[in-house]
């Protein structure tokens, strides 16, 4: 069955269509993009899918529930996390305070509690603390923990946005151009991270531009444009559709053998 499955979605601002008649599927333990020029609908699609936007029509369902109606807070309680294209940090927070927030989804204590400081609650801050070390050393970011956030470089935000996502414990993660700023090896690091954490459990759907990292990173790959599905596909089957060359891909994936990596 489906993680995610996306049915004739359509979201219009004003008289522009940004997305039209958009379908696909998501399968359990995937690393899925999504692809296409600017404009292309990309991270709308990503808004309706974490509840930022809400489709004018179509359907969505996440582990077989509808969530196309749902308020953000929710979807991500069902065990949706994302990332942004520009990170999006409370910088006058250190590191470790950043990667806490992103637990709040999955806290049990209410204001009340915390004013209060009741045992429980004490105990629960303290797991809190302890997970986002763990993730902020899995991502070698432990040595920033108490660095304020906006004091950082701008990869290493996105680093931090990616632990503070992690914490939140998702079942699907979203990735809004993650190598976007990146230097090359910084790029080839994080594809290996991006396995990691798929080998971990976490489904992943990504918004990403650098196409050598999509072929080389992705099981399957959604091109969008103009807000329309033009090609659903592996890498292989994608690099070499004419239609893709043309009004995406261009003459660098041209001559590409069926198989064959950019």
């Amino acid at each position: 069955m489906a993680l995610l499955e996306a049915e004739n979605l359509r979201r219009c601002f004003g008289g522009l269509v940004a997305l039209d008649q958009v379908s696909f599927q998501v399968l359990p333990g995937q690393i899925k993009a999504v692809i296409g020029p600017n404009g292309a609908g990309k991270t709308t699609l990503f808004n309706l899918i974490s509840g930022l936007l809400k489709p004018d029509a179509g359907r969505l369902w996440f582990q077989g529930r509808p969530v196309h109606g749902l308020k953000p807070y929710q979807i991500a309680r069902r065990g949706v996390a994302r990332t942004f294209q520009n990170p999006s940090l409370f910088f006058r927070l250190s590191v470790a305070e950043n990667v806490m927030a992103g637990r709040h989804g999955r806290t049990r204590w209410e204001f009340l509690g915390c004013g209060l400081r009741l045992p429980g609650q004490a105990h629960e801050e303290r797991q809190i603390q302890q997970a986002a070390a763990a993730h902020l050393e899995s991502l070698g970011l432990l040595g920033l923990a108490e660095a304020p956030a906006g004091a950082l470089a701008f990869g290493q935000r996105r680093m931090v946005e990616l632990a503070r996502a992690l914490a939140a414990e998702p079942v699907l993660l979203l990735l809004d151009e993650p190598a976007s700023g990146l230097n090359t090896k910084e790029k080839e690091d994080l594809g290996n991270l991006i396995r990691r954490i798929r080998d971990r459990g976490i489904t992943i759907l990504l918004v990403e531009h650098d196409m050598t990292l999509v072929m080389d990173l992705c099981d399957e790959i959604l091109v969008l444009h103009n807000g329309v599905p033009i090609a659903e596909g592996s890498p292989a089957a994608i690099q070499n559709d004419p239609k893709v060359i043309r009004v995406y891909l261009g003459g660098e994936f041209q001559h590409a053998a069926p198989g064959q990596k950019p």
